[in-house]
């Protein structure tokens, strides 16, 4: 029990170590750019990708936009769920992100897709049609990166093999954009 501990706080340890640094910064100054010009950001992912995806939301909906006059335009693809069961139901399961980006996509908005693998069909299914549509795509990964992290035009990968400490590095890089994002607005 002890030896689980240990490997856990070792893995972080590692995480945190050769942490993305550039990576994240380079995805701050995206997503201001995108609140800056009016551009809406997806996001999406699936089981706890899902999860980080709909916290980026608050995140970055709420805690970098409240009492601003800039705000960000920024919607979570699995939190409407009648749309991804219907998709899921009627379509494919792999479709569930491309068909809702259909009705919504616009060139240069900012399209996110969390995957610990880096593998999720529906994930890169939707990064790619994003790609043809002339968004701007980032992938959230564990693991080497799978293939998200080469289809998306921007990566950010915790490195590591374990997806527990893929999700907590996941959520620790949303909670650092949006402090950065709140940083940068003090200063302007």
């Amino acid at each position: 029990m002890k030896k689980s501990i240990i490997n856990y706080i070792d893995t972080v340890r590692f995480v945190l170590d050769n942490f993305p640094k550039e990576e994240v910064l380079t995805v701050t100054d995206l997503l201001c750019s995108a609140r800056d010009k009016g551009k809406t950001i997806y996001v999406m992912g699936n089981g706890g990708s899902g999860l980080a995806a709909s916290h980026f939301v608050a995140d970055i909906g709420k805690s970098a936009s409240y009492g601003k006059d800039k705000r960000f335009k920024v919607v979570c693809l699995n939190d409407n769920m009648s749309m991804v069961m219907s998709y899921a139901n009627d379509v494919d399961y792999s479709q569930i992100f491309v068909e809702q980006l259909k009705n919504f996509i616009s060139e240069n908005d900012i399209v996110i897709g969390f995957s610990g693998s880096g593998n999720s069909k529906n994930v890169l299914n939707a990064i790619e049609f994003a790609n043809q549509q002339g968004a701007i795509t980032v992938g959230f990964t564990g693991y080497s990166g799978g293939q998200l992290k080469t289809l998306a035009q921007y990566s950010i990968n915790s490195n590591v093999d374990d997806i527990q400490v893929s999700e907590d590095f996941h959520l620790m890089v949303i909670y650092i954009i949006m402090k950065l994002i709140n940083e940068k607005d003090l200063e302007n």
